[in-house]
């Protein structure tokens, strides 16, 4: 019954400036974070869609966090979108030159509307939730973390690729969205240690004082790979029991 569910769906390409604006309208309205790559660099860059004009065909981006991205911009370079909007992938290629505009108050970079955009429903993988009272402690460690200390948090769900996490407070300063951290770790049942995972997802919650983060993990070898699959059957069994014993 979960299979069916989260079978993996085919990519999508979308092409008409209509639904290329309607997609781009959406990650704007929602405030969803994007991690912008060049094509020849390694470092990525956030941003956020702050503006689309379907009348001129253009939009706009939010200020790159860090901003040493924009000389790249600059000169012409070309880059990747990615953005993820309730599961759903949405990326596009900027082949071609954003201009700097520092007129208001806030600075953005302006361009053409893409040719075409994939849009890619990715939930191929079952996502298990945690019981609250079984919550997995958590922690980010490692050279790549601003700040002194590990930021420790809770495990909220997992799947065989990736896990949802909640920390206490805002910690979004700490952490940067497409950082690859080193130094992951989950207690005992799931166990792991000096995981790799990169950072998808980021936001502060201030009506819960909370931090939630979405993660992928990054290189796994075999035996954590078997470990992290094997916790994922246990919670899809524990689940299945009790959807049975609810009727």
């Amino acid at each position: 019954m979960f299979n069916d569910v989260e079978a993996p769906q085919p990519p999508k390409v979308f092409s008409t400036p209509l639904e290329i604006a309607a997609n781009l309208r959406m990650l704007q309205e929602s405030h969803d974070p994007l991690i912008i790559t060049f094509h020849e660099r390694s470092q990525r860059f956030q941003s956020y869609v702050v503006a689309v004009d379907r009348d001129s065909n253009s939009f706009a981006l939010d200020e790159m966090i860090p901003r040493d991205g924009e000389r790249y911009l600059e000169s012409g370079e070309p880059f990747r979108i990615e953005g993820f909007h309730d599961g759903v992938r949405i990326a596009w290629e900027c082949n071609q030159p954003m201009t700097i505009d520092a007129s208001g108050d806030t600075r953005c970079y302006r361009g053409a509307l893409p040719s075409e955009v994939t849009y890619h429903q990715r939930r191929n993988a079952f996502r298990a939730a945690l019981k609250l009272t079984q919550l997995v402690d958590v922690a980010f460690d490692g050279e790549k973390l601003k700040g002194q200390g590990a930021i420790k948090g809770k495990l909220l769900d997992i799947s065989a690729t990736g896990c949802k996490l909640r920390f206490e407070g805002d910690i979004e300063e700490r952490l940067q969205l497409g950082q690859v951290y080193e130094k992951f770790s989950a207690a005992a049942p799931l166990g792991l240690s000096h995981v790799m995972v990169e950072l998808r997802h980021l936001h502060f919650e201030e009506r819960l004082n909370a931090t939630f983060a979405g993660v992928r993990f990054h290189n796994l070898n075999g035996q954590m790979q078997r470990k992290i699959e094997s916790f994922v059957y246990q919670l899809q069994r524990e689940a299945r029991r009790f959807d049975k014993d609810d009727y």
